[in-house]
Protein backbone atom coordinates (compact mmCIF):
# COMPACT_ATOMS: atom_id res chain seq x y z
CA UNK A 1 0.00 0.00 0.00
CA UNK A 2 1.21 3.36 -0.85
CA UNK A 3 2.43 5.69 1.75
CA UNK A 4 0.24 9.49 2.12
CA UNK A 5 3.88 12.04 2.05
CA UNK A 6 3.09 15.67 1.20
CA UNK A 7 5.10 15.56 -1.66
CA UNK A 8 2.76 12.52 -2.95
CA UNK A 9 0.81 13.42 -6.41
CA UNK A 10 -2.74 15.43 -5.90
CA UNK A 11 -4.12 12.91 -8.42
CA UNK A 12 -3.10 8.94 -8.30
CA UNK A 13 -5.30 6.02 -9.73
CA UNK A 14 -3.82 2.48 -10.38
CA UNK A 15 -5.46 -0.05 -12.75
CA UNK A 16 -9.04 1.62 -12.16
CA UNK A 17 -11.59 -0.15 -13.58
CA UNK A 18 -15.41 -0.04 -13.58
CA UNK A 19 -18.32 -2.00 -14.35
CA UNK A 20 -21.64 -1.72 -13.95
CA UNK A 21 -24.58 -3.59 -13.75
CA UNK A 22 -25.28 -5.97 -16.46
CA UNK A 23 -21.72 -6.02 -17.83
CA UNK A 24 -21.27 -2.28 -19.09
CA UNK A 25 -17.22 -1.88 -18.69
CA UNK A 26 -17.30 2.37 -18.73
CA UNK A 27 -13.30 2.26 -17.04
CA UNK A 28 -10.69 -0.63 -18.04
CA UNK A 29 -7.08 -0.53 -16.06
CA UNK A 30 -6.54 3.36 -16.23
CA UNK A 31 -3.45 4.83 -14.76
CA UNK A 32 -3.05 8.12 -13.84
CA UNK A 33 -1.03 10.28 -12.01
CA UNK A 34 -1.33 14.66 -11.41
CA UNK A 35 1.15 16.33 -9.82
CA UNK A 36 0.52 18.83 -6.91
CA UNK A 37 0.29 22.43 -8.88
CA UNK A 38 -0.45 20.87 -12.46
CA UNK A 39 -3.82 21.98 -14.40
CA UNK A 40 -4.15 18.57 -16.51
CA UNK A 41 -7.39 18.20 -18.71
CA UNK A 42 -9.05 15.17 -19.33
CA UNK A 43 -10.58 15.27 -22.92
CA UNK A 44 -12.72 12.04 -24.00
CA UNK A 45 -15.90 11.84 -26.43
CA UNK A 46 -19.34 10.59 -24.68
CA UNK A 47 -19.00 7.34 -23.72
CA UNK A 48 -15.31 7.13 -23.12
CA UNK A 49 -15.14 6.84 -19.29
CA UNK A 50 -14.36 10.16 -18.67
CA UNK A 51 -17.38 10.87 -16.73
CA UNK A 52 -17.07 7.81 -14.66
CA UNK A 53 -13.68 8.35 -14.04
CA UNK A 54 -14.12 11.85 -12.62
CA UNK A 55 -16.84 10.62 -10.59
CA UNK A 56 -14.57 7.86 -8.67
CA UNK A 57 -11.48 10.41 -8.51
CA UNK A 58 -14.40 12.88 -6.69
CA UNK A 59 -15.64 10.53 -4.53
CA UNK A 60 -19.02 10.32 -6.09
CA UNK A 61 -18.64 6.59 -6.69
CA UNK A 62 -16.61 3.72 -5.86
CA UNK A 63 -14.38 1.78 -8.19
CA UNK A 64 -14.87 -1.60 -8.90
CA UNK A 65 -11.48 -2.60 -9.10
CA UNK A 66 -8.28 -0.53 -8.33
CA UNK A 67 -6.49 1.99 -6.17
CA UNK A 68 -6.96 5.45 -5.79
CA UNK A 69 -5.28 8.48 -3.73
CA UNK A 70 -6.11 11.80 -3.83
CA UNK A 71 -3.92 14.31 -1.75
CA UNK A 72 -1.71 11.27 -0.98
CA UNK A 73 -5.23 9.97 0.60
CA UNK A 74 -7.38 7.07 0.23
CA UNK A 75 -11.41 7.78 0.15
CA UNK A 76 -12.24 5.24 2.96
CA UNK A 77 -11.53 6.66 6.27
CA UNK A 78 -10.42 10.01 4.79
CA UNK A 79 -14.19 11.61 3.47
CA UNK A 80 -14.12 14.41 5.70
CA UNK A 81 -10.67 15.27 5.50
CA UNK A 82 -10.66 15.43 1.66
CA UNK A 83 -13.74 16.84 1.06
CA UNK A 84 -12.49 19.96 3.47
CA UNK A 85 -9.47 19.89 0.96
CA UNK A 86 -11.28 19.66 -2.26
CA UNK A 87 -13.57 22.11 -4.91
CA UNK A 88 -15.82 20.76 -6.97
CA UNK A 89 -17.67 22.37 -10.03
CA UNK A 90 -20.09 20.35 -11.92
CA UNK A 91 -21.45 20.73 -15.49
CA UNK A 92 -25.20 20.67 -13.87
CA UNK A 93 -24.84 22.38 -10.26
CA UNK A 94 -27.76 22.40 -8.69
CA UNK A 95 -28.24 25.43 -7.07
CA UNK A 96 -31.33 26.63 -5.13
CA UNK A 97 -33.48 29.01 -7.16
CA UNK A 98 -34.67 31.18 -3.75
CA UNK A 99 -31.73 31.76 -2.24
CA UNK A 100 -29.51 35.05 -3.14
CA UNK A 101 -25.99 34.54 -4.63
CA UNK A 102 -24.83 35.85 -1.49
CA UNK A 103 -26.68 33.61 0.62
CA UNK A 104 -25.28 30.77 -1.66
CA UNK A 105 -21.82 31.24 -1.43
CA UNK A 106 -22.22 31.80 2.85
CA UNK A 107 -24.18 28.13 3.04
CA UNK A 108 -21.51 27.11 0.88
CA UNK A 109 -18.54 28.64 2.93
CA UNK A 110 -20.18 27.23 6.24
CA UNK A 111 -18.78 23.87 5.00
CA UNK A 112 -15.41 24.61 5.44
CA UNK A 113 -13.44 24.88 8.58
CA UNK A 114 -11.17 27.37 6.59
CA UNK A 115 -13.00 28.82 3.81
CA UNK A 116 -12.02 32.16 1.87
CA UNK A 117 -14.00 35.57 2.27
CA UNK A 118 -16.77 35.67 0.55
CA UNK A 119 -16.96 39.38 -1.21
CA UNK A 120 -13.21 38.19 -1.98
CA UNK A 121 -14.71 34.85 -4.21
CA UNK A 122 -17.73 37.13 -5.65
CA UNK A 123 -15.33 39.60 -6.49
CA UNK A 124 -12.84 37.33 -8.73
CA UNK A 125 -16.21 35.59 -10.10
CA UNK A 126 -17.89 38.89 -11.24
CA UNK A 127 -20.80 38.55 -9.35
CA UNK A 128 -20.47 41.67 -6.80
CA UNK A 129 -23.48 43.18 -8.73
CA UNK A 130 -25.69 40.31 -8.67
CA UNK A 131 -25.23 39.58 -4.62
CA UNK A 132 -28.71 40.66 -3.71
CA UNK A 133 -29.89 38.86 -7.00
CA UNK A 134 -31.93 35.40 -6.55
CA UNK A 135 -30.48 32.29 -8.27
CA UNK A 136 -33.31 31.63 -10.44
CA UNK A 137 -33.13 35.37 -11.85
CA UNK A 138 -29.19 34.72 -12.89
CA UNK A 139 -28.92 34.09 -16.58
CA UNK A 140 -26.79 30.54 -17.52
CA UNK A 141 -23.45 32.26 -17.47
CA UNK A 142 -23.95 34.21 -14.50
CA UNK A 143 -25.15 30.53 -12.49
CA UNK A 144 -22.12 28.89 -14.05
CA UNK A 145 -19.48 31.68 -12.46
CA UNK A 146 -21.61 30.97 -9.23
CA UNK A 147 -20.94 26.87 -9.19
CA UNK A 148 -17.24 27.57 -10.30
CA UNK A 149 -17.65 30.32 -7.13
CA UNK A 150 -18.79 27.51 -4.65
CA UNK A 151 -16.14 25.40 -5.52
CA UNK A 152 -13.63 28.08 -4.86
CA UNK A 153 -14.89 29.53 -1.62
CA UNK A 154 -14.12 26.56 0.39
CA UNK A 155 -10.45 27.68 -0.21
CA UNK A 156 -9.15 23.84 -1.95
CA UNK A 157 -6.07 22.40 -2.34
CA UNK A 158 -7.42 20.58 -5.85
CA UNK A 159 -9.99 21.98 -7.83
CA UNK A 160 -12.29 19.36 -10.02
CA UNK A 161 -14.04 21.74 -12.87
CA UNK A 162 -16.48 19.85 -15.17
CA UNK A 163 -17.05 22.14 -18.47
CA UNK A 164 -16.77 25.47 -16.44
CA UNK A 165 -17.24 27.76 -19.33
CA UNK A 166 -20.06 26.09 -20.74
CA UNK A 167 -22.33 28.99 -21.63
CA UNK A 168 -19.81 31.57 -20.88
CA UNK A 169 -19.42 34.74 -23.35
CA UNK A 170 -16.09 34.80 -24.26
CA UNK A 171 -15.26 37.90 -22.00
CA UNK A 172 -16.12 35.59 -19.18
CA UNK A 173 -14.72 32.55 -20.53
CA UNK A 174 -11.06 34.52 -20.69
CA UNK A 175 -12.02 35.56 -17.17
CA UNK A 176 -12.84 32.44 -16.00
CA UNK A 177 -9.17 30.87 -17.51
CA UNK A 178 -7.28 34.01 -15.55
CA UNK A 179 -8.86 32.72 -12.30
CA UNK A 180 -8.07 29.52 -12.94
CA UNK A 181 -3.75 30.41 -13.45
CA UNK A 182 -4.40 32.41 -10.62
CA UNK A 183 -5.23 29.25 -8.46
CA UNK A 184 -2.52 27.35 -9.87
CA UNK A 185 0.17 30.31 -9.84
CA UNK A 186 -0.54 30.02 -5.99
CA UNK A 187 -0.20 26.38 -5.72
CA UNK A 188 -3.56 24.72 -6.43
CA UNK A 189 -4.21 21.97 -8.59
CA UNK A 190 -6.71 21.62 -11.67
CA UNK A 191 -8.06 19.03 -13.02
CA UNK A 192 -10.13 20.28 -16.20
CA UNK A 193 -12.67 19.08 -18.23
CA UNK A 194 -13.83 20.58 -21.47
CA UNK A 195 -15.04 20.56 -24.99
CA UNK A 196 -12.88 23.79 -26.01
CA UNK A 197 -9.96 22.49 -27.39
CA UNK A 198 -8.30 25.96 -27.11
CA UNK A 199 -9.21 25.85 -23.80
CA UNK A 200 -7.14 22.98 -23.07
CA UNK A 201 -4.21 24.17 -25.26
CA UNK A 202 -4.33 27.31 -23.14
CA UNK A 203 -4.62 25.96 -19.70
CA UNK A 204 -3.36 22.90 -19.30
CA UNK A 205 0.29 21.72 -18.82
CA UNK A 206 -1.00 18.07 -20.18
CA UNK A 207 -4.16 16.51 -21.23
CA UNK A 208 -5.17 12.90 -21.42
CA UNK A 209 -7.42 11.34 -24.03
CA UNK A 210 -10.04 8.76 -22.65
CA UNK A 211 -11.63 6.24 -25.68
CA UNK A 212 -13.25 3.29 -24.35
CA UNK A 213 -12.25 3.68 -21.18
CA UNK A 214 -8.37 4.01 -21.47
CA UNK A 215 -6.40 6.60 -21.62
CA UNK A 216 -5.02 6.65 -25.39
CA UNK A 217 -2.97 9.70 -25.74
CA UNK A 218 -0.76 11.64 -22.74
CA UNK A 219 1.21 14.38 -22.40
CA UNK A 220 1.43 18.31 -22.97
CA UNK A 221 -0.93 19.46 -25.40
CA UNK A 222 2.78 20.41 -27.51
CA UNK A 223 4.24 17.02 -27.57
CA UNK A 224 0.72 15.50 -28.32
CA UNK A 225 0.48 17.62 -31.78
CA UNK A 226 4.02 16.91 -32.41
CA UNK A 227 3.49 13.30 -31.71
CA UNK A 228 0.36 12.59 -33.61
CA UNK A 229 -0.22 15.02 -36.56
CA UNK A 230 2.69 17.34 -36.91
CA UNK A 231 3.09 20.90 -36.36
CA UNK A 232 1.19 22.19 -39.65
CA UNK A 233 -2.29 21.69 -41.50
CA UNK A 234 -2.82 22.12 -44.88
CA UNK A 235 -6.42 22.35 -46.70
CA UNK A 236 -7.96 22.26 -50.03
CA UNK A 237 -10.59 21.10 -52.11
CA UNK A 238 -10.95 20.08 -55.59
CA UNK A 239 -13.87 18.93 -57.41
CA UNK A 240 -12.78 15.54 -56.95
CA UNK A 241 -11.85 15.51 -53.52
CA UNK A 242 -11.82 11.89 -53.10
CA UNK A 243 -9.45 11.18 -55.85
CA UNK A 244 -7.27 13.41 -54.55
CA UNK A 245 -7.29 11.64 -51.15
CA UNK A 246 -5.65 9.00 -52.83
CA UNK A 247 -2.20 10.42 -53.48
CA UNK A 248 -1.75 13.17 -50.87
CA UNK A 249 -1.13 10.69 -48.34
CA UNK A 250 1.81 10.16 -50.34
CA UNK A 251 2.73 13.63 -51.40
CA UNK A 252 6.92 14.39 -49.41
CA UNK A 253 6.43 15.62 -45.47
CA UNK A 254 2.44 14.53 -45.00
CA UNK A 255 1.91 12.26 -42.25
CA UNK A 256 -1.82 11.71 -42.88
CA UNK A 257 -4.61 12.35 -45.15
CA UNK A 258 -8.00 12.74 -44.59
CA UNK A 259 -11.64 14.15 -46.64
CA UNK A 260 -14.32 15.67 -44.08
CA UNK A 261 -17.29 18.07 -46.31
CA UNK A 262 -15.03 18.06 -49.38
CA UNK A 263 -12.00 19.13 -48.46
CA UNK A 264 -8.69 16.85 -47.85
CA UNK A 265 -6.80 18.01 -44.76
CA UNK A 266 -3.18 17.01 -44.55
CA UNK A 267 -0.83 16.99 -41.66
CA UNK A 268 2.56 18.27 -42.42
CA UNK A 269 5.89 18.54 -40.64
CA UNK A 270 7.23 20.38 -43.60
CA UNK A 271 5.00 22.60 -45.90
CA UNK A 272 7.39 24.13 -47.63
CA UNK A 273 8.06 20.63 -48.95
CA UNK A 274 4.34 19.40 -48.96
CA UNK A 275 2.74 22.39 -50.97
CA UNK A 276 4.80 22.20 -53.82
CA UNK A 277 4.33 18.55 -54.41
CA UNK A 278 0.50 19.59 -54.27
CA UNK A 279 0.80 22.03 -56.59
CA UNK A 280 2.67 19.62 -58.99
CA UNK A 281 0.86 16.78 -58.21
CA UNK A 282 -2.14 18.84 -59.37
CA UNK A 283 -0.70 19.89 -62.30
CA UNK A 284 0.04 15.89 -63.31
CA UNK A 285 -3.23 14.80 -62.72
CA UNK A 286 -4.94 17.60 -64.47
CA UNK A 287 -7.00 19.05 -61.52
CA UNK A 288 -7.72 22.56 -60.28
CA UNK A 289 -7.58 24.17 -57.21
CA UNK A 290 -10.72 25.12 -55.62
CA UNK A 291 -9.70 26.02 -51.88
CA UNK A 292 -5.61 26.15 -50.34
CA UNK A 293 -4.89 27.17 -46.68
CA UNK A 294 -2.18 26.59 -44.18
CA UNK A 295 -2.88 26.69 -40.30
CA UNK A 296 -0.81 25.26 -37.14
CA UNK A 297 -2.47 21.69 -35.89
CA UNK A 298 -4.11 21.60 -32.73
CA UNK A 299 -5.15 19.63 -30.59
CA UNK A 300 -8.84 18.83 -32.03
CA UNK A 301 -6.45 17.57 -34.69
CA UNK A 302 -4.91 15.19 -32.63
CA UNK A 303 -8.21 14.46 -31.26
CA UNK A 304 -9.91 13.72 -34.74
CA UNK A 305 -6.70 11.43 -35.60
CA UNK A 306 -7.31 9.66 -32.28
CA UNK A 307 -10.91 8.84 -32.56
CA UNK A 308 -12.07 9.97 -35.84
CA UNK A 309 -14.74 12.27 -34.16
CA UNK A 310 -14.66 16.22 -33.03
CA UNK A 311 -14.93 16.24 -29.66
CA UNK A 312 -18.00 18.52 -29.89
CA UNK A 313 -19.66 16.77 -32.29
CA UNK A 314 -18.51 13.61 -29.92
Amino acid sequence: MMEAMEGSPAVLCRNLHKTYPGGVEAVRGLDLEIPRGECFGLLGPNGAGKTTTIEILEGLSAPTAGEVRILGLPWRGHEMDLRQRMGISLQETRLSEKLTVRETINLFAAFYARPRPVTEVLEEMALTEKVNAWVGKLSGGQRQRLAVATALVGNPELLFLDEPTTGLDPQSRHQLWDVIRRFQSAGGTVLLTTHYMEEAERLCDRVAIVDHGRIIALGSPGELIESFVGPHVVEFALNDAARALNWAQSLPGVQAARQADGIVQMNVREPHRAIPALIAALEREGLTLAYLSTRRASLEDVFVHLTGRHLREA
